[in-house]
């Protein structure tokens, strides 16, 4: 079962450091316009932050504080899916480049909450 969870673990943070460099890459090729800038701002800071702070629960001094940073990693990937969904619908970018970025964000969010309601099972 330990093998397993270290699995899981970096699993999921491979996929977050993945995830956060497509929507990089995907910011890149949004026009050069005042809207655009404002969501891709939005959107790389929430996407950057859901592997940022899977990362920093790991040097968590309680298990109170990395429940924390991992509830907080399922609000930025929440968000996440707000910011693509909205790209898609104001038409900024090609459906067929946003509709994978938002799948993978969607199992994040899946992922994340799966490990918070486990965290919040268990007694500290």
């Amino acid at each position: 079962m330990q093998n397993y969870n270290s699995k899981f673990k970096s699993d999921i943070r491979t996929r977050c450091f993945n995830f956060s460099l497509n929507v990089i890459t995907a910011c890149d090729l949004l026009p050069n316009k005042r809207s655009a800038w404002v969501i891709s701002d939005q959107l790389i800071r929430s996407s950057t932050s859901i592997g940022a702070n899977l990362i920093e629960g790991r040097a968590s001094s309680s298990r109170l504080e990395f429940k924390k940073f991992y509830e907080i990693a399922l609000k930025s990937a929440n968000e996440t899916v707000y910011w693509l969904e909205l790209l898609r619908e104001a038409k900024l970018l090609e459906a067929t480049s946003v509709d994978p970025l938002i799948k993978e964000a969607k199992e994040l969010c899946s992922m994340i909450a799966a490990g918070v309601l486990k965290l919040k099972e268990r007694k500290f």
